[in-house]
């Protein structure tokens, strides 16, 4: 009885009879691991050792996140109501972030207006020469391989404290930021416009001007409006190294332990980034046609 049960039925058998012939014909699917799934697999192990290694030198331990919570809850009923403080004190707020909004706008602008011409040296069908090209996409990666906070900390030692050096940091990193995207939009450009300005006769300028930047300039207004919401943040950040903003009223906020403040200064952010964002995504939209 246990002999019949353990013979294979025909179905099986004839399944069986198949495989050294699906096996001479797709050797890769009978491989116990193909080059490709070893290379996953050794990828695996290789961050998996990355993240145990991480974990132990930056001492990061679960048991000191939840012995803090109860401090950061602490913290929490510190800070609440917010409250801003004396008449004047509050109109100091609104002027620091209106300060705060003007870092941004100029210091996107500005950004934008340097990083055209660069972009465009940058671009494979817009350059002067292959060299042209190289030496421009390196000084992009250059300057974007430098984050805003490094850039506010050296112009605050070059012009000094204020807003003035919030401009030129934001200015300095996005240039990078747009070269590259402004790049990749007139790389990306229909030739068919290009090629009708071409055998109409026109020159390389013309095709660029007729034939590339028709193209993209809504692609770059799209770029522009949606990195001067993400500089309506960061210039909050590089205020509290003295480049001016509202980040220097929240730091000082911040060592006097003035929480109830620090929240309203905190709330006051988050609606201004809101209204910027609902605001830029609106005119994106428009931009894009829709």
């Amino acid at each position: 009885m246990s002999g019949a049960a353990s013979s294979p039925t025909p179905l099986r058998a004839a399944a069986l009879a198949r495989v050294p012939a699906l096996r001479a014909a797709h050797p890769g699917a009978f491989r116990r691991l193909g080059p490709g799934q070893r290379l996953a697999l050794a990828l695996l192990l290789g961050g998996t050792l990355l993240l145990g290694l991480g974990i132990w030198r930056l001492e990061i331990a679960p048991a000191r996140l939840l012995a803090g919570l109860g401090d950061l809850a602490h913290f929490v009923t510190l800070m609440l109501p917010p409250d801003p403080g004396s008449w004047a004190q509050f109109r100091g707020i609104l002027a620091a972030l209106a300060e705060t909004l003007a870092i941004a706008f100029l210091g996107t602008l500005l950004a934008a207006v340097i990083a055209l011409p660069l972009g465009l040296l940058a671009a494979r069908n817009a350059t002067l020469h292959a060299l042209v090209r190289f030496a421009a996409r390196r000084l992009l990666d250059g300057i974007r391989g430098i984050d805003a906070l490094i850039w506010a900390l050296i112009w605050v030692s070059v012009v000094g404290l204020g807003p003035f050096a919030g401009v030129l940091a934001i200015m300095t990193s996005d240039i990078g930021t747009f070269g590259k995207l402004f790049s990749e939009a007139i790389e990306a450009a229909d030739r068919r416009p290009q090629e009708g300005v071409v055998a109409a006769g026109g020159s390389g300028v013309a095709r660029l001007r007729y034939g590339v930047l028709p193209q993209v300039l809504p692609v770059m207004a799209g770029q522009v409006l949606y990195l001067f919401e993400s500089n309506t943040r960061s210039s909050t950040i590089i205020g509290i190294v003295g480049a001016g903003g509202i980040g220097l009223t929240l730091a000082e906020m911040i060592r006097t332990l003035e929480w109830q403040s620090v929240s309203c200064i905190v709330l006051l952010i988050l609606l201004m980034v809101a209204a910027i964002d609902q605001l830029s995504s609106r005119l994106r939209r428009r931009l894009a046609g829709g």
